[in-house]
C-alpha cells in the first residue's frame, strides 16, 4: 500500500525519523507511526521519537476498572476471607482453643495432715510409756499404724483421681480412678475465684481454688492442693476476663 495516496498533491519534503515514512515537510505527526516531528517540546533531548506500535504499547498496562457498582475496590478477592471481611476483622476470628495450664493433686497439701499426724503419734506414745502396760502399747502401735496407711491412702487416691486443664476459653476437671468423669465449665460462666491457704500452705506454695459460677453441675467447685494456687488463680481469671471481651465483640459484630 502507498502511504502517499491519502496526500496525493502535496509536497514530500521529509522521511520520518521513527519508521522513515515519507512525509509532508509542515506535518506535526507522522501520518504513519504518529511519532512527533521536528523534535517539539516533548522530546527535549533531541533523541528520535519511538513508534507506538504494538511492542511499545505491552509496556503500558490496559487499565483496570477500579469500581464495581459504584463501590471502590480496596483489596484483592484473594485477600479477603470467605464473607467478603479481612481475617482480622471476622468476629470471633479462627483463633484455635489454646492450653494455659494443666496440674493436678500436689502431694504438698498434705504436709498439714502429716504435722497432725505426727503430733498424734507422739501424744499416743507419751500415753503408752506413762501407762506401762503391753496393752496400751499395742492398741498405740496399731492406732499409730492406721493413721499413717489412712494419710498415705489419702494422698494416692488424690493424686491419681483428679486432674485439671485450663484453657483459653473453658476448665477442664477431670475425677475418678475406675470410672472418669470429666465436667467442662466455660469460663465466661465463672463469677468468682478465691484462693484460701493456711499458714503451712503458704510456706510450701500451695492452696485451694474456690470457683462460683453459673454451671448447674458445680455451682461451687474446690480444687485443693494446688501448687502456685495463686499464679494459677490469676491465669484463670485473666482467660475469663479476655473470654468475655472476645464473646462482647462478637455479639457486637454480629
Amino acid at each position: 500500500m502507498d502511504f502517499r495516496e491519502p496526500f496525493q498533491g502535496k509536497a514530500w519534503a521529509m522521511n520520518c525519523p521513527a519508521c522513515g515514512a515519507d512525509v509532508v515537510q509542515s506535518s506535526v505527526y507522522c501520518h504513519r507511526c504518529g511519532a512527533r516531528l521536528g523534535g517539539g517540546t516533548s522530546n527535549p533531548g533531541g533523541s528520535a521519537a519511538q513508534p507506538m506500535d504494538s511492542a511499545n504499547s505491552e509496556s503500558f498496562p490496559a487499565p483496570e476498572a477500579e469500581q464495581i457498582s459504584g463501590q471502590p475496590l480496596t483489596a484483592s478477592p484473594s485477600l479477603m476471607a470467605r464473607g467478603g471481611e479481612p481475617p482480622s476483622l471476622r468476629p470471633g476470628g479462627e483463633e484455635k482453643e489454646q492450653e494455659l495450664w494443666q496440674g493436678g493433686y500436689s502431694g504438698k497439701d498434705m504436709y498439714e495432715a502429716w504435722t497432725l499426724y505426727a503430733l498424734v503419734s507422739l501424744v499416743l506414745i507419751v500415753i503408752s510409756i506413762a501407762a506401762n502396760t503391753a496393752w496400751v502399747w499395742w492398741a498405740s502401735v496399731v492406732l499409730i499404724l492406721l493413721l499413717w496407711v489412712r494419710g498415705m491412702l489419702v494422698l494416692v487416691y488424690r493424686k491419681w483421681s483428679v486432674a485439671y486443664r485450663l484453657t483459653n476459653r473453658r476448665f477442664f476437671h477431670e475425677k475418678g480412678i475406675l470410672r472418669r468423669v470429666t465436667d467442662r465449665l466455660e469460663l465466661i460462666d465463672i463469677d468468682d475465684i478465691t484462693v484460701e491457704q493456711s499458714i503451712i500452705d503458704r510456706l510450701v506454695g500451695v492452696g485451694t481454688i474456690k470457683i462460683t459460677s453459673s454451671d448447674r453441675t458445680h455451682p461451687v467447685l474446690e480444687l485443693p492442693g494446688i501448687k502456685d494456687a495463686r499464679h494459677v488463680a490469676d491465669l484463670m481469671d485473666n482467660a475469663r476476663l479476655e473470654e468475655r471481651r472476645r464473646r462482647g465483640l462478637h455479639i457486637e459484630a454480629i
